[in-house]
C-alpha cells in the first residue's frame, strides 16, 4: 500500500487568510502538527488529560507527542521534558538548561538529535547543553530508544538515542491549520507557542515560533534561587510534494535566550542558534526498494557566559571584576539511508558524516585603568575540529508469526585536531604540547535483539545484547585541566569508551492493564571519569581518566484502568554503577525513583494527582563525576505531591492547570550543580528545587 504525503482537507476561508498572513511574517507561528503521517487535519482532537508519566510503548522504545501537557509545569527545554520518562534524570542548573541523564549515563553517551541532525552546545562546561536549544512543544514527535539498541542514528549511543522531530505536513487540497498554546504560572512563568501551516497537494509552508520566560523561583523554605530565564525560537519549513511518494523539504530556524544560574560562577547571557536543513524522501521506488531518504544540515551555536549582565560580580569571589567568555560551535552533517523490504526481512542501510568546529574569545579587564573590554572586540580563536564518518546497517527478520530478530552494525572513523597553542589562562598559561596534533580511531558498534509475542497472552518478551565504542567528545578531550597520570593532557591520552550491555524485558497490554519492565546490565571498559580538586588557593581543577565500570538497573511501569473513569499509573526506575578500577561507587548515579499517579476522567474534563518518591542516595564517590557535575555528599530522600486538571472547552480549546509541590516541600535532587564556586565548577551546597508552583495552560487548534 502506498504511503501518501498528501492528506487533509480544506480549511475555512478566514483561517486560510490568517495562516497566509502568518507565512508572510505578519503573525508569528510555532509547532503543533499532527505526528501521525496519515492523519486527517479536518478531525481535530485535544487530549483532555494531563500526562503524569510517559510510558514505554514497545521494547526499549518510547514514542510520544511532546506537545501534550505533563506534570510538573510544562517543559522549558529538552531535558525538562525527558525527566518525565522513567530512567531519565537531570543535572540541574536552576530554572532551565539542565543536562539529561539516562540510567546514570551522561553527555555524548546519549545521542540527542533534532530533525535528524546534531545541535551541539559550545560551552566547555556544558552551560549550554544540546537540550538547551530544544523547545519541546515546537516538535511533533519524541522517540527514545534505551541502551545500545539501534545503530542508524549516529555513533556512540551507549546510553540511548533521543530524537525530537517535526513531521511533514499533509494537505489533500488547498487548506491551512493553526495550533498553539499560552501558559502562565508562578514565578513569572509565561509561555507562548503558535504553529501554523498552509498548503495543498503540491506542497506546504509551515512556520513555528515560541517565546518563554520565568523569574527567579522560591524554594520550599521561601528562599530565592537564582534561576531567571528567557528564550525564543522561530523555524520555517517549506515542503514540495510533487506526488504522493516524494518529499523535498527545506528548513531554517533561529533562536536566542539568557539564563541565570544558581550553580555556576557565570550566567548564560546568550544562547544564539542558527539552523538550516534540506531533506529528501522517496517511497515505493520498487517492490523491494521501499524508501530512500537523504538529508544535510547546518547548526550553529553562539554562547556567551559572563558574571555581570544577569548578576553583580562578587568582590569576595575568584572573579571580583566583570568577565565574559564567548564560544561558538559550527556543525555540518548529512545522512543517506535506504529501506529495503523482502517477505520476511527489512533492511535499513546507509552512511552519515559530520564536521564540528569549536572557537572561543574572551573579554579582558585592565586593573590599572579599571577598563573592561568585551568579547566582541577580540578575534575568534579556533581550538578544535572534529569529524565522524559512519556506515550502518540494521536488519529486522520476521523469523516466525510471533518472533522477530533485530540486529545492526556500524563502523565509524572519528578524529579530532587540537588547535590550542596554550593551555591554562592568564598567569597560568603554558605552551600546549599537543598543539596541531590529530588523533583518530576506527570504532565498531553492533547489537542483536530477539522479540517474541506469546501465543496465549498479550505479552511480548525480548532480550538484546549491544556493543558500542564511543570516541571522546569535545568536553572530555578539551575541558579537563589534566589528563590521566603520566600524560601531557586529556587530548593526548583519554581512550575511547567500550560498552557491552544486555537488555531484557517484557511488555503486556490487554486493554485494561498496560505493563512493562526493562532491565539492563553492562560492563564499560575505559569509562571516562572526572576527578575534581581544589588547591590551597581555592583554584579548582579537573582530571579526566579512564576506569573500568559495571552498570545495571531497570525501569518498570503499569497503567491500570479501574473502571471507565478511574485510571492509575505507576513507574519505578533504578540505576547502579561501580568503579571497578578503584573499588568504589560510580558517581552521579540517580537514586531509586517511583511515580504514582491517579486520574479521574469524564468526557470533557479530568483531575489527577501525582506522587513522586525519591530514595536517599548513599552510594557516592566524593569529588568524582562528569564534566559538569560531581558527587559532593550523600543526599536524603523526599516525596513531592502534585495535582492537575484539564477541561475541554470545545473541540478547539482545552485548558489545563496544575499545582506542583502542593505541600511546598524544600528538597534538592541528587544530580545537582551545587552553589556558586567559580567558573564552570560546582560548589558544595545543593540547589533546592521550586516550592509550591501554580500553572495554567490553554491549548487551541483549528
Amino acid at each position: 500500500m502506498s504511503n501518501s504525503f498528501l492528506r487533509g482537507r480544506a480549511r475555512p476561508a478566514y483561517l486560510r487568510t490568517f495562516c497566509a498572513l502568518a507565512a508572510l511574517g505578519v503573525v508569528p507561528f510555532a509547532s503543533a502538527a499532527d505526528s501521525d503521517p496519515h492523519a486527517d487535519h479536518s478531525i481535530i482532537e485535544l487530549e483532555p488529560a494531563v500526562i503524569t508519566a510517559v510510558q514505554q510503548s514497545s521494547p526499549l522504545t518510547i514514542v510520544t507527542n511532546p506537545k501534550e501537557a505533563r506534570q510538573p509545569v510544562p517543559a522549558s527545554d529538552g531535558t525538562d521534558y525527558l525527566k518525565t520518562i522513567p530512567g531519565f534524570s537531570a543535572i540541574r542548573n536552576g530554572g532551565t538548561n539542565g543536562d539529561p541523564v539516562l540510567r546514570g549515563m551522561f553527555g555524548s553517551r546519549l545521542n540527542l538529535r533534532t530533525n535528524g541532525g546534531l545541535m551541539i552546545g559550545a560551552c566547555p562546561f556544558r552551560m549550554d547543553a544540546p537540550s538547551s536549544y530544544i523547545a519541546p512543544e515546537t516538535f511533533d514527535k519524541l522517540t527514545v530508544v534505551k541502551g545500545p539498541e539501534t545503530v542508524i542514528w549516529g555513533p556512540g549511543a551507549s546510553a540511548g538515542t533521543v530524537r525530537f522531530d517535526r513531521e511533514p505536513e499533509h494537505f489533500g487540497e488547498l487548506g491551512s491549520r493553526l495550533n498553539g498554546s499560552v501558559l502562565a504560572g508562578s514565578n513569572g512563568r509565561f509561555d507562548k507557542v503558535i504553529d501554523g501551516a498552509v498548503g495543498g497537494p503540491q506542497g506546504y509552508l509551515r512556520v513555528v515560533g515560541n517565546q518563554a520566560q520565568a523569574d527567579d523561583y522560591k524554594d520550599g523554605n521561601g528562599d530565592t534561587v537564582p534561576s531567571r530565564w528567557d528564550k525564543w525560537n522561530g523555524d520555517v519549513a517549506a515542503g514540495w510534494t510533487p506526488d504522493a511518494d516524494t518529499l523535498v523539504e527545506l528548513t531554517a530556524g533561529k533562536g536566542n535566550g539568557k539564563a541565570r544560574y544558581a550553580g555556576r560562577g557565570m550566567d548564560g547571557s546568550q544562547f544564539k542558534r542558527e539552523s538550516l536543513g534540506l531533506r529528501f524522501e522517496k517511497r515505493n521506488i520498487s517492490e523491494v526498494f521501499q524508501k530512500l531518504e537523504a538529508q544535510v544540515y547546518y547548526n550553529y551555536a553562539d554562547h556567551i557566559m559572563d558574571n555581570f549582565r544577569l548578576r553583580t560580580p562578587d568582590p569576595s569571589s575568584m572573579m571580583p571584576m566583570p568577565m565574559a567568555s564567548e564560544v561558538d560551535r559550527r556543525t555540518v552533517g548529512g545522512r543517506v539511508a535506504a529501506t529495503l523490504d523482502w517477505s520476511d526481512y527489512q533492511l535499513v542501510t546507509g552512511v552519515d558524516a559530520l564536521r564540528s568546529e569549536h572557537r572561543e574569545r574572551n573579554s579582558s579587564f585592565d586593573m590599572m585603568s579599571d577598563t573592561f573590554t568585551d568579547t566582541d572586540a577580540f578575534p575568534w580563536t579556533k581550538d578544535a575540529v572534529m569529524h565522524d564518518y559512519g556506515a550502518f546497517a540494521e536488519l529486522t527478520w520476521y523469523a516466525a508469526e510471533r518472533s522477530r530478530v533485530i540486529g545492526g552494525a556500524r563502523l565509524d572513523r572519528a578524529d579530532a585536531k587540537d588547535y590550542r597553542q596554550t593551555l591554562g589562562s592568564m598567569s597560568m598559561s603554558m605552551p600546549n604540547p599537543t598543539a596541531g596534533d590529530t588523533r583518530s580511531d576506527t570504532l565498531p558498534s553492533a547489537f542483536a535483539r530477539y522479540e517474541h509475542d506469546l501465543a496465549d497472552s498479550p505479552t511480548t518478551l525480548y532480550a538484546g545484547l549491544g556493543y558500542v565504542e564511543r570516541f571522546p567528545d569535545y568536553w572530555e578531550l578539551f575541558s579537563p585541566s589534566n589528563g590521566p597520570s603520566g600524560s601531557v593532557n586529556a587530548f593526548d591520552a583519554i581512550k575511547p569508551e567500550k560498552t557491552t550491555q544486555l537488555d531484557i524485558g517484557a511488555q503486556y497490554d490487554d486493554g485494561k492493564l498496560q505493563a512493562w519492565v526493562s532491565a539492563y546490565a553492562g560492563v564499560v571498559h575505559d569509562f571516562i571519569l572526572f576527578d575534581y580538586d581544589t588547591d590551597m588557593m581555592g583554584m579548582s581543577s579537573t582530571q579526566a581518566r579512564n576506569i573500568n565500570a559495571r552498570i545495571m538497573g531497570g525501569e518498570l511501569g503499569a497503567s491500570y484502568r479501574l473502571d471507565s473513569n478511574w485510571k492509575t499509573d505507576t513507574t519505578l526506575a533504578y540505576a547502579w554503577g561501580k568503579n571497578t578500577t578503584d573499588g568504589r561507587a560510580l558517581p552521579q548515579m540517580p537514586p531509586l525513583e517511583a511515580r504514582l499517579g491517579l486520574t479521574y476522567e469524564r468526557d470533557l474534563w479530568s483531575v489527577g494527582g501525582l506522587w513522586r518518591l525519591v530514595a536517599a542516595q548513599n552510594r557516592v564517590a566524593i569529588g568524582e563525576g562528569n564534566v559538569v557535575g560531581q558527587d559532593f555528599d550523600k543526599t536524603g530522600g523526599f516525596g513531592v505531591f502534585s495535582l492537575n486538571g484539564a477541561y475541554k472547552l470545545s473541540k478547539n480549546f482545552k485548558v489545563s492547570t496544575g499545582i506542583d509541590n502542593l505541600f511546598d516541600k524544600a528538597y534538592a535532587e541528587h544530580l545537582n550543580l551545587a552553589g556558586d564556586a567559580g567558573f564552570g565548577f560546582p560548589g558544595d551546597k545543593a540547589i533546592n528545587e521550586p516550592g509550591r508552583t501554580y500553572w495554567t495552560k490553554v491549548d487551541f487548534s483549528f
